[in-house]
């Protein structure tokens, strides 16, 4: 996570330095506060990581002496044959859309099935405690 820590902190740096030289050379307003609010979110996004590094053990990916067969191994579980994603993705597509045209009604129906949507893909595997 230190790596991602950096490249945020760094892109913070980087927004709030082209904010300053905005503020100075353009005199406009919306702007200069669209590349402060930029700066602000990465610089939050930034301590974030750096704060979860610090609880983490240390990932190939943060040891500069590391090879790659020092990363191999199982990444994770990943579903083969869920079709949630799929649900989830035409419920997010619908509510873009439904922003895009400011269809309040249609609003409501996107986030009702992305939350639903949400919700399957979390629980798929998920198994009710035994009675015993």
């Amino acid at each position: 996570m230190r790596v991602e820590a950096r490249i945020f902190l760094i892109c913070a740096g980087f927004f709030f330095l082209c904010g300053i030289v905005y503020t100075v050379l353009a005199q406009e307003s919306v702007g200069v506060a669209g590349l402060f609010l930029t700066g602000g979110l990465a610089l939050i996004i930034g301590t974030y990581f750096q704060f979860v590094a610090r609880r983490l053990e240390e990932r190939p990916e943060d040891n500069p002496e590391a090879e790659v067969a020092d990363g191999a191994g199982d990444v994770g579980f990943f579903s083969p044959g869920s079709y949630w994603p799929i649900g989830l993705a035409a419920a997010a597509a619908l509510t873009g859309i439904s922003l895009a045209f400011f269809q309040v009604w249609l609003l409501v129906i996107g986030l009702v099935l992305v939350l639903f949507a949400v919700g399957g893909l979390v629980f798929e595997y998920h198994i009710r405690p035994s009675d015993h």
